[in-house]
């Protein structure tokens, strides 16, 4: 959770008439307006634990118009009439935090619980629950600013388990999840789930020859040759269910063809999320390591995206700064069709062009660690005990050779 809220005020706010007559949810800002401000605020007061809010607009006006546009393009990123609607949400037990993925054929949502958090109970003793909605559910109330109660959020029994799980793909026809594991004695792995029921799992790897990993964290597939990418980090230290890490931070790679496991990146505090652009040729990761979880933040650790090239032997190289997050850190990523990048950060998901411009924001003025898209036009937004449905007119980029047949 973000500790404050940093209201910029006097300075003029642009809304283009446009816009407001097309939604009531859209807010364009003029990034000209915060250039220079009287006074600038001090670190204990603007940091990156706080909520930005554009000039001359208060918390609860910014929340009412949640896409904010920092850029044209993001409108038509957005479409003339996008929404946002919460969909469920809980007291304090973090129910939506991660693993956000599509299954196409049962049009589902499938997302999980925060693994080792307090208010949850969840990590040494007890690992998170993998829940899914139905997006017909979801579509039904659309129009609704306020539906939490209105959608059925199900628990989902995965058989083996997924002991902590954390990231999330779509992967041959079925899920494939991160396991972070528990204690000394349950590796990290990732899992193939299947989406229907018995939801039966298969481990697919569990070590990287002999040894654990430390905390895998999230998984994606490269459209350009089928491999599996993933994290480890140190999450599971940090949050007191996993032992003192082993290995160094790093980036591997997982070829289904051959069973070899290699490491395609390192020099990261902490390497959280992945995704790759819509042709597979630039890979995405995530660093957080400004924020040690139970240790606290350090403001001055990386808070950003980093991007690669990924080379036709489907190595990585080429590694250069795309963004840092202006509110709190980067966790899941993903692209659109187009290439632009979305990242949930402190306050909501922020949209970066493939250049690294920031076009906009899906404002939800707190921290969500994870999103996705289910095909064109929809998107499910976890922010740990809110959930949100938002229509745009953005398509989520797909590896459609791993979907299943519909």
């Amino acid at each position: 959770m973000l500790s404050g809220v940093f209201l910029v005020g006097l300075a003029a706010l642009i809304t283009s008439s446009s816009a407001q007559s097309n939604s009531s949810q859209i807010l364009v800002v003029d990034q000209k307006s915060f250039n220079v401000l009287k006074p600038v605020p001090p670190p204990s007061e603007s940091n990156l634990t706080t909520v930005f809010v554009p000039p001359g607009v208060t918390l609860q006006q910014a929340l009412a118009k949640p896409f904010h546009v920092y850029d044209d393009a993001f409108l038509d990123i957005i479409g003339t009439n996008p929404t946002l609607t919460l969909i469920a949400s809980t007291n304090s037990n973090p129910l939506f935090h991660e693993a956000v993925v599509w299954y196409p054929p049962t049009d589902e949502i499938f997302f999980v619980q925060n693994a080792g958090a307090t208010a949850a109970g969840t990590g040494l003793n007890k690992s998170n629950i993998i829940q899914k909605i139905a997006l017909s559910q979801a579509a039904a109330v659309s129009s609704l600013r306020n539906a939490s109660g209105q959608v059925d959020v199900v628990t989902v029994n995965a058989t083996p388990p997924v002991v902590n799980s954390n990231g999330a793909t779509q992967y041959r026809g079925q899920l494939l999840f991160t396991g972070e594991g528990q204690g000394n004695n349950t590796a990290p792995a990732l899992y193939v789930v299947n989406p229907r029921p018995p939801y039966n799992t298969t481990v697919l790897v569990n070590n990287y020859f002999g040894r654990q990993w430390n905390s895998l964290n999230d998984v994606a597939v490269n459209p350009m040759n089928g491999d599996v990418y993933f994290t480890d980090t140190l999450y599971g230290y940090l949050q007191d269910f996993r032992p003192s890490p082993e290995l160094p931070n790093q980036v591997y790679r997982f070829t289904p063809s051959t069973g070899a496991v290699s490491v395609v990146a390192d020099g990261f505090d902490l390497p959280n999320g992945i995704t790759f652009s819509p042709n597979g040729s630039y890979a995405y990761v995530t660093d957080t390591g400004a924020q040690y979880s139970f240790f606290g933040y350090n403001m001055t650790a990386p808070a950003s995206i980093y991007q690669f090239t990924v080379l036709p032997d489907g190595t990585f190289a080429n590694r250069k700064l795309f963004t840092y997050s202006s509110v709190g850190i980067p966790d899941g990523i993903h692209c659109d069709s187009n290439g632009n990048v979305y990242s949930g950060v402190g306050d909501g998901v922020h949209v970066w062009s493939p250049s690294g411009k920031l076009l906009g924001k899906i404002f939800l003025g707190t921290t969500s660690a994870n999103f996705n898209f289910a095909g064109k036009g929809r998107m499910v937004i976890c922010a740990e005990t809110e959930l949100y449905y938002a229509t745009l007119a953005a398509e989520g980029a797909v590896v459609s050779s791993q979907l299943p047949p519909t």
